[in-house]
């Protein structure tokens, strides 16, 4: 599959552009910028084209799919083009900010039958298959409650005034969705407010299935660095530690605890960026099952959306804080 990079954010130069580069199913043919001296700089050590402005990319018949890391607030914009040029997407997550966004991407994809694919890097890594085959084997009992936190300690610099919950947030929400295997009520959910950016920067959630887990979730840039999640059922508890961000050298350890012990499982280093590569492209690849993608980015949508309701719905003045 060939594909054409749109922007160059720091992800990109980072994390994703190495793992097209090491995808064995991926070609990667171009690197766009609005400036061409970047473009340049991140397409040299590729081999690739450097191209000087989007539109440009967008129009290259050599392009068959598209990755889209620009600012949070360009994604739905740049995918609806990107469709209309006939590309693939994979878009950095969040995809879109809105469930009207959502509703218009659904639909684009579909009238061009094409895929679009949110990119949560930490769904392809093999440390939560591992995790979701425990729970239907009955490690844990009855799964009851999901605890996720992910904090970092400073706003990312690109994103001054960027929505914690759009940037941080989605991760819990999306591991909780993953185990729980259904779409939630939102119970309660608190954001406090940058007085200066107006932007939110933390946040609590309380969610409840309707299998009855309940999930209770934390995120934000005013906290020390933590990346974890807990499952706790009716006859054990795991906990996994660097469960978003796990690097690609990292053995990711599972600590299972039970009425008859504690077990820690190391599993094998697993590249996660590859593998969403990977994946992206064996679903385009495959040329079905497009709508599950789709409907998954309108799923979560909803769910931010719920979230952001929830935090004003009763008292707005006490339940969403300026800090």
């Amino acid at each position: 599959m060939r594909v054409g990079v749109l922007g160059c954010a720091d992800i990109a130069r980072r994390r994703m552009l190495p793992a097209l580069a090491a995808q064995p199913l991926v070609d990667l043919v171009a690197v766009a910028s609005r400036d061409p001296d970047r473009a340049r700089e991140f397409a040299e050590p590729y081999g690739c084209a450097p191209v000087h402005g989007y539109e440009r990319l967008l129009d290259r018949a050599d392009i068959d799919a598209v990755y889209i890391p620009l600012p949070t607030g360009m994604h739905a914009e740049w995918t609806l083009r990107a469709l209309a040029a006939g590309k693939h997407v994979l878009c950095e997550k969040p995809c879109v900010t809105d469930p009207d966004e959502a509703a218009r991407v659904a639909e684009a994809a579909g009238n061009h039958d094409l895929l679009v694919m949110e990119s949560f890097m930490f769904l392809h890594h093999g440390q939560h298959r591992r995790v979701r085959a425990l729970v239907e084997e009955g490690a844990l009992g009855t799964l009851r409650e999901i605890t996720a936190d992910f904090g970092i300690p400073a706003t990312p610099r690109s994103a001054a005034a960027a929505s914690s919950l759009l940037e941080t947030g989605v991760y819990p929400l999306r591991l909780a969705r993953l185990f729980a295997g259904e779409d939630p009520e939102v119970l309660g959910a608190t954001l406090s407010v940058d007085a200066g950016t107006r932007s939110d920067v933390a946040g609590s959630v309380l969610l409840r299935f309707p299998s009855g887990v309940t999930a209770r979730l934390g995120f934000g840039w005013r906290h020390s660095y933590r990346c974890v999640y807990e499952l706790w059922g009716s006859a054990g508890r795991l906990v996994l530690d660097r469960a978003f961000t796990t690097p690609d050298d990292r053995a990711p350890v599972l600590r299972l605890e039970r009425p008859d012990g504690v077990q820690e499982m190391t599993l094998p280093p697993e590249r996660q960026f590859v593998n969403t590569a990977g994946a992206f492209a064996e679903a385009v690849l495959r040329g079905t099952g497009y709508d599950a993608y789709t409907g998954d980015i309108v799923r979560q949508a909803a769910l931010v959306a719920e979230v952001r309701r929830a935090a004003f719905a009763f008292a707005p003045a006490k339940k969403f804080h300026a800090v």
